[in-house]
């Protein structure tokens, strides 16, 4: 099989992804931004242009799933600034250089359902405009930068992930600890809707897309968006957990600072692209994904 080029392989969704990549059989090209430690790692460095072009002979597609973590600290404005560029400059140069290859090479890029803002009950396909928060205009910038690709006329999809499940890591691993210890609940009204994917899910995605022919924005989301209070209520039932202890939006704020607006706000995204192109989901709802993560 082609190999395959990932940017951002250390976080939890790249580190998932590469694995499966490798069980299926394919050469998986890393880029790090260190010296490289293990084979298949080829340094690059975003701000300084490096990124040599020989990492993308005989691949078939890149997954660039590169950027700091938007929930890991409070947004400051430097912090702002810094979620930005770590997105930006990496898939500008990546999208450069392949719009300079002139190969027909897959490109797989990162983005989030933070690109829609709060939509209400609207259900939100990937038609759906822009918000106006800080997350939408990051989306944004991050999607516009993979333009020299998408104007060379390679194959890029945009892929928006949503809340990514999964036991150890994401939004739910900070959850997990008050899920098992049952004083987990709903947050802020719990009303708001959560646009949820499982990790396994998430990688299962990816790698469909990267033998599909689909190009433009596809939502990574269950097909079944929960409403915060009901998500969380499956995943302490799997537990025989209570989940009655609810979380103030205020407190969220304090804790939470800026990030806590995301959770807060309501997303009713539904991945009608994915579905279109036939991909089939291990967890298409609450339930099977509490059995997932716990069973």
């Amino acid at each position: 099989m082609s190999a395959v080029v990932l940017a951002g392989a250390s976080g939890l969704i790249g580190t998932a992804l590469a694995d499966a990549l490798r069980a299926q059989g394919r050469e998986v090209r890393v880029l790090v931004r260190r010296e490289p430690r293990a084979p298949g790692e080829v340094r690059w460095d975003p701000d300084s242009g490096l990124l040599p072009d020989e990492v993308f002979d005989g691949v078939a597609g890149v997954v660039n799933l590169g950027g700091a973590g938007v929930g890991e600290r409070r947004w400051s404005p430097a912090r702002k600034a810094h979620l930005i560029s770590s997105r930006v400059a990496g898939t500008s140069l990546i999208a450069t250089r392949l719009a300079r290859r002139k190969e027909p090479i897959r490109l797989i890029q990162a983005s989030a359902v933070g690109f829609y803002g709060d939509t209400g009950e609207a259900v939100v396909r990937e038609d759906h405009p822009a918000g106006t928060t800080f997350l939408s205009g990051l989306c944004l910038s991050w999607e516009a930068a993979s333009e020299p690709a998408v104007d060379a006329g390679l194959p890029v999809a945009m892929v928006r992930s949503g809340i990514v499940l999964s036991r150890t890591g994401g939004a739910l691993g900070r959850l997990n600890l008050l899920l098992r210890c049952g004083v987990a609940g709903p947050m802020g009204s719990g009303r708001q809707w959560w646009p949820w994917i499982t990790l396994a899910d998430q990688v299962g995605a990816i790698m469909h897309l990267l033998d599909s022919d689909v190009t433009g924005p596809v939502n990574l989301t269950a097909p079944e968006p929960a409403r915060n209070s009901d998500l969380i209520r499956t995943l302490a039932a799997a537990l025989h957990r209570p989940a009655v202890v609810p979380v103030p939006a205020f407190a969220l704020r304090i804790a939470l600072g800026g990030f806590a607006g995301e959770l807060l706000q309501s997303q009713r995204v539904v991945p009608g692209v994915l579905q279109a192109d036939g991909f089939e989901f291990a967890h298409p709802e609450p339930e099977s994904a509490a059995r997932y993560l716990y069973g």
